[in-house]
């Protein structure tokens, strides 16, 4: 999960450097609380970061890192496509968060899941209404 979320804030920092729209800044920041709420899960149990000295961009998980330039570049093509690729992250955060609040009976970790399930649902809203008015397509969701 900490590289998850690490994808979706660098994503959507590359996507606000190449169209400037405040939804990928402030989804971004918020990104950025995430990560650190796994952080300190990761550090309560003594599991190593994977994301320890990694950049912008940079993961540890070849998957994580094929999937990050693929949706950077996908994003690059065009508004819609950018904030496609936004709703997608958010999406796919969903259905992880989902799966692992199931499979856990850690009430902390259960409670930050949760936390960063609502903070993914809020980010898809943000990310289909603004495509709704930026663009006037209406998503039709693709994993949800």
């Amino acid at each position: 999960m900490r590289e998850e979320e690490k994808l979706a804030h660098d994503v959507y920092v590359a996507l606000y450097a190449a169209w400037r729209l405040p939804v990928f800044q402030n989804i971004a920041n918020s990104e950025a609380t995430h990560t650190a709420a796994v952080k300190r899960l990761l550090d309560q149990y003594g599991i190593a970061d994977p994301t320890a000295g990694k950049g912008v961009g940079e993961f540890t998980n070849p998957d994580l890192q094929k999937l990050y330039d693929q949706l950077v570049a996908q994003g690059a093509k065009s508004l819609a496509e950018a904030l496609k690729v936004g709703i997608t992250i958010e999406e796919i955060d969903i259905l992880d968060l989902q799966t692992r609040i199931a499979r856990t009976t850690n009430a902390d970790i259960k409670l930050v899941y949760g936390n960063l399930l609502r903070g993914s649902e809020n980010h898809l809203r943000a990310f289909t209404s603004t495509l709704q008015r930026q663009t006037g397509e209406t998503y039709a969701p693709q994993y949800l």
